[in-house]
């Protein structure tokens, strides 16, 4: 994918509250938010997940982080013939909203339901 290089996080060092991040595994996008709060000696950060609401701590070493695109840099990456890489997976999530992958999807504790 066209500047996919150019968007990528390696560690929650590079990010702040306020910026749009999109989470992966395996080719599937699992989350996208925005970033609220990070923990930089553990390489882990909170989002408020786009599709949810709900908050959600990422861990950037076990999910392929990257900037969430703009507006224009979505219709660019579509009219280029590749696939919008912020369509959200229909067989990422089950039918109870629990990931199919063995990576860790944390959730803050107190909003469990």
């Amino acid at each position: 994918m066209p500047g996919e290089d150019a968007r990528q996080v390696y560690s929650s060092g590079e990010l702040s509250a306020g910026d749009e991040i999109e989470a992966w595994h395996n080719g599937k996008l699992f989350h996208r938010g925005k970033v609220i709060r990070t923990v930089r000696a553990t390489d882990l950060f909170w989002i408020v997940d786009a599709r949810t609401g709900m908050r959600r701590l990422i861990d950037a070493e076990a999910l392929v982080i990257l900037r969430a695109e703009g507006p224009g840099d979505r219709a660019a990456t579509q009219l280029a013939g590749a696939p919008s890489p912020t369509a959200p997976s229909t067989t990422a999530y089950s039918a109870t909203g629990t990931s199919g992958s063995n990576v860790p999807l944390f959730q803050e504790p107190g909003f469990a339901s």
